[in-house]
C-alpha cells in the first residue's frame, strides 16, 4: 500500500539529509509504527508518505514514494486525498471550521460525499472517539487532547484507505489514548485500513503494531517485526527496557505478556525489598534526628500558592475551588483526563491567565497577576502546550541571544541550556523548522535562563523521545534541588513516575487526589506506569528503580 524505494529528502540549506536511502514497504491492513530519536526524520517520512514532501515542504526528494500505486511526485496531496488521511503534530493548526460537528463534516464536503452519508459517518465517528458530548462545542474552547481527537475523527470520517498520524496520542490522557488506539486497531483488523504512525510514547502503542520502522539519527531506516527491531533499538518503552534487564526472550510488548514472565523477578525484588527494609530499620532514628537538625523551616513555605482558585470560560467552570501549593525543592505533577482543567489552573496560577475567583500568591504575598511581564518571568515562568507561540525570531541563535538579554543572563546561557535539553541543534535553523521536541526545548531554555523560582509546564514531553525526557527530568530535578519549584501538567505517566515528588489529580475542575507520587500512581489503574503494572504488588515505578533494587545499572 505504501512503498519507499531508495528515498532521500534534503531540505534547503540543511547540512545533511533528513532521510537517506529509505527502502520500506507497508502492506495493506497493517499498523506500522515509526520510531526514532527526536529530530531523526519521523515527521519527514510521514509527510513523504502523504505527498506533503516535497509539494508543500520544499526540499529535494530522491527515489520514489508510491501510495496505492500513485507516485507522490506526480500526485499532489489533493490528488491523494481520497486515499490518504493525515493528522500532523499540531492538529488545531489544520482546523478550518468553528465547531466539532462542522469540522468532522468538512473533509467529506470537499470530497463530494452525499449529505445522508455524511450525517451517518459523523454520528459513527462521534461514538467511535467519544466526542458526542462535544458535538456543538467551539473548537477553540476544547482542550488540546479534545482537539486531537476531533482532528483524528475528521480524517476517519472521510474513510481513507491509508491513515498517517504524527504523535496521535501526545495530548491524550491514558484512557483516551487507549480508546483511540483501540479504535484504530479495529479499523485495521476489521476494515483493512493501513496506518502509518509515529509516536514517542511507545509504551502506549507497541502492543498494537504489526511492523516497526526505526529511523537512526542519520536519517537511515531499518524495519521488521516489533520485538526484533525494538530489542536493539536505542529508543524503547519501559516494558522493553525491563525485559532487557530481566533477560526475557522474546521480549514482551504488552503488560499481560510481561506479567506472565515476571513471577521470578517479583520474588527477587520482594526479597531485596525485605532485606533493604531490615537494613534501614536500625538507621532511621539517626537519620531522622540529623534531618531535623538540618531542616530549614523556609523550605516548607510555598513559592507559589493558590487558594479556592476558580476559572470560568463562559458558562463552563473549568477550575472549581482548588487549593494547590508548590514548595521549594518540589516537582508536582497535575494529572487528569482531557478537559479536567489542568491548563486553566496553570494559567491562573501563572498570573497571565483568567482567574474568576480565589487567591494566588508568591512566597512574599504578591499576586503574580500584578507583576509586569519582565518581573513575572523571574518569579514564575510558563511553558504552554503550544510553545511555538513564544518564538518570533528567524533563527535559533537569535532566540538564544534574545533569551539571554531579556533574562539579564550571561551570554551563552540559553544556548547552553538548550544543548543540555536537546543536544546539538543547528543555531542557524528557523524555529519552525525544528522538530516539536526541539522547539519545546528551545522555549524551556529561554524560560530557564531567567532563573524563575517556579516553573510551570503544560504537557512538556510532547515530541520528546526517552533520552530527551531523561534530560528534561534531570533539568527539573536540578531546578528543584537548587530551591526552585516545578508544577507540570502531563498525561505522560512514565515521565511523572520518573521525576515527580507529588501528584495532584483533577476531575471536572476539582482536586480528587493530592499526595505522594508513588502512592497516587500505584493506586490508580489509569495512571500507573508500565513497571508498576507488571510488578504489582511490588511498588516500583521505573526500570531504574528495579535496577537499583537488584544492584544493577541501567
Amino acid at each position: 500500500m505504501i512503498r519507499f524505494d531508495g528515498v532521500g529528502v534534503t531540505y534547503a540549506d540543511a547540512p545533511v539529509p533528513a532521510l537517506r536511502d529509505v527502502d520500506l514497504h507497508v502492506a495493506e491492513g497493517e499498523l506500522c509504527l515509526v520510531v526514532g530519536p527526536t529530530g531523526a526524520g519521523k515527521s519527514t517520512l510521514l509527510q513523504a508518505a502523504s505527498g506533503l514532501v516535497p509539494h508543500f515542504t520544499g526540499g529535494t526528494l530522491t527515489g520514489r514514494v508510491t501510495v496505492d500505486g500513485r507516485d507522490t511526485r506526480t500526485h499532489a496531496p489533493r490528488d491523494l486525498a481520497d486515499v490518504v488521511g493525515v493528522v500532523l503534530q499540531r492538529p488545531a493548526a489544520g482546523f478550518v471550521t468553528d465547531t466539532v460537528e462542522e469540522e468532522l463534516a468538512y473533509g467529506m464536503e470537499q470530497l463530494g460525499v452525499p449529505a445522508a452519508t455524511m450525517r451517518k459517518r459523523v454520528e459513527e465517528v462521534l461514538d467511535l472517539l467519544g466526542l458526542a458530548a462535544l458535538r456543538a462545542r467551539p473548537l477553540a474552547d476544547l482542550s488540546g487532547g479534545e482537539q486531537q481527537r476531533v482532528a483524528i475523527g475528521a480524517v476517519l470520517a472521510s474513510h481513507p484507505r491509508v491513515l498517517v498520524l504524527d504523535e496521535p496520542t501526545s495530548a491524550l490522557d491514558p484512557s483516551a489514548a487507549d480508546d483511540v488506539l483501540s479504535a484504530l486497531t479495529r479499523l485495521v483488523h476489521d476494515l483493512g485500513m493501513t496506518v502509518l504512525l509515529a509516536e514517542h510514547r511507545l509504551e502506549r502503542v507497541v502492543q498494537y503494531a504489526d511492523h516497526v520502522v526505526l529511523l537512526d539519527a542519520d536519517g537511515s531506516a531499518r524495519d521488521g517485526e516489533p520485538a526484533h527491531v525494538l530489542a536493539a533499538s536505542p529508543v524503547a518503552p519501559p516494558i522493553v527496557e525491563l525485559g532487557r534487564l530481566a533477560g526475557w526472550s522474546p521480549l514482551p510488548l504488552s503488560v499481560r505478556d510481561a506479567r506472565r514472565l515476571a513471577p521470578a523477578l517479583r520474588t527477587r525484588l520482594a526479597d531485596a525489598a525485605d532485606a533493604q527494609q531490615r537494613h534501614d530499620q536500625g538507621r532511621r532514628a539517626v537519620r531522622a534526628a540529623g534531618t531535623a537538625r538540618r531542616a530549614d523551616p523556609t523550605r516548607h513555605l510555598p513559592l507559589l500558592q493558590g487558594a479556592a482558585v476558580e476559572v470560568r470560560h463562559g458558562r463552563t467552570v473549568a477550575v472549581r475551588d482548588v487549593d494547590v501549593a508548590v514548595r521549594p525543592g518540589e516537582v508536582v505533577a497535575l494529572m487528569g483526563r482531557n478537559g479536567a482543567g489542568k491548563s486553566s489552573l496553570l494559567w491562573a496560577l501563572h498570573g497571565a491567565g483568567q482567574r474568576s475567583g480565589g487567591r494566588v500568591a508568591l512566597s512574599d504575598g504578591t499576586d503574580p497577576a500584578r507583576l509586569a511581564p519582565h518581573e513575572l518571568r523571574r518569579h514564575v515562568a510558563l511553558v504552554p502546550q503550544e510553545p511555538q507561540s513564544l518564538l518570533y525570531l528567524p533563527t535559533v541563535a537569535d532566540e538564544c541571544v534574545a533569551g539571554d538579554r531579556q533574562a539579564g543572563a550571561p551570554a551563552g546561557t540559553t544556548a547552553g541550556l538548550l544543548a543540555d535539553l536537546a543536544g546539538a541543534v543547528d543555531p542557524g535553523s528557523h524555529p519552525r523548522d525544528l522538530s516539536e521536541g526541539q522547539r519545546l526545548a528551545l522555549v524551556l531554555a529561554v524560560q530557564l535562563a531567567a532563573g524563575p523560582g517556579v516553573l510551570l509546564l503544560d504537557e512538556p514531553t510532547r515530541g520528546f523521545d526517552y533520552a530527551a525526557k531523561a534530560r528534561l527530568a534531570r533539568a527539573l530535578s536540578s531546578h528543584a534541588d537548587a530551591g526552585g519549584g516545578v508544577l507540570l501538567s502531563s498525561h505522560d505517566v512514565e515521565f511523572v513516575a520518573e521525576c515527580a515528588h507529588r501528584v495532584v489529580v483533577l476531575a471536572d475542575g476539582d482536586v480528587v487526589a493530592d499526595g505522594d507520587a508513588r502512592e497516587v500512581l500505584v493506586a490508580s489503574p489509569t495512571f500507573a506506569p508500565q513497571v508498576a503494572r507488571i510488578l504489582h504488588p511490588v511498588e516500583l515505578l521505573t526500570v531504574a528503580e528495579v535496577a537499583r533494587a537488584l544492584g544493577r545499572s541501567t
